[in-house]
């Protein structure tokens, strides 16, 4: 059976200098994406929950998001290399054990988490811990789910894809955690993220590019299976599990 330790140790030394033009390509439109829906909150402190190696921070703070920006991680590389961006509105960025949160109840005004979800072995352990700390929540998950997901079960947890979501599973989950969903967006990836994605699979890419042509062109339908899905949410809902 897997530890807490297990899963934590296996993220420990993931930044290196490999998987940082990956995560940095992506980081553009995931933090536009936090500023899109959160922009209205005028959030002064903001926690990002699994910030990586910090590339998500360090635009919302060249973009002036807030006045305060903190980042827990489980991986020791990625805290290491976020420390040496040089991020100006950084007040801390830690490692912890990916599950308790650092902070009191309410501390933030937004904490976010961008991509993380889906890696998670215990979500409802981190949805709960997020919501207490803070007063509204943002996140933003891949959407991996189709009909034999069964069949790309390899593909998907070389990627540490251990949750697969639609948008109506994951506001599910939210919502039978006592979250209300205040706004969303269903989204595709960008150029920058499907260069990385689909490099060397021009067959695979030009067969994403039609799918993507439909999606656009019927609304609905980019409603169960978009690129990714994001949402702010508060923790007023009125439907809880316990």
């Amino acid at each position: 059976m897997q530890t807490k330790s297990d899963y934590k140790s296996s993220y420990d030394n993931q930044y290196q200098d490999s998987i940082i033009e990956w995560r940095q390509a992506g980081a553009d439109s995931k933090a536009k994406n936090v500023v899109e829906l959160c922009a209205h909150l005028k959030a002064k402190k903001v926690l990002e929950v699994g910030c990586g190696e910090g590339s998500i921070l360090q635009l919302l703070d060249q973009w002036n998001f807030c006045d305060a920006l903190y980042g827990v991680d489980i991986s020791e590389s990625g805290i290491a290399q976020t420390k040496k961006k040089g991020i100006a509105k950084l007040v801390e960025a830690q490692v912890y054990d990916g599950y308790k949160l650092p902070y009191p109840d309410g501390f933030f005004d937004l904490a976010y988490c961008s991509h993380v979800i889906e890696h998670v072995e215990f979500p409802r352990q981190v949805i709960r811990e997020i919501k207490r700390v803070s007063k509204h929540q943002f996140y933003e998950v891949p959407i991996d789910f189709s009909f034999y997901v069964d069949k790309k079960i390899k593909h998907f947890l070389a990627y540490g894809h251990i949750n697969i979501f639609t948008p109506a599973l994951f506001r599910y989950l939210l919502l039978s955690e006592g979250q209300r969903v205040i706004k969303d967006k269903c989204g595709l990836y960008s150029d920058a993220v499907n260069k990385h994605l689909f490099a060397g699979k021009r067959a695979a890419y030009m067969k994403y590019k039609m799918k993507t042509m439909v999606l656009r062109a019927i609304p609905y339908l980019l409603g169960i299976k978009p690129s990714y899905y994001a949402v702010l949410v508060d923790g007023s809902g009125d439907a809880k599990i316990f």
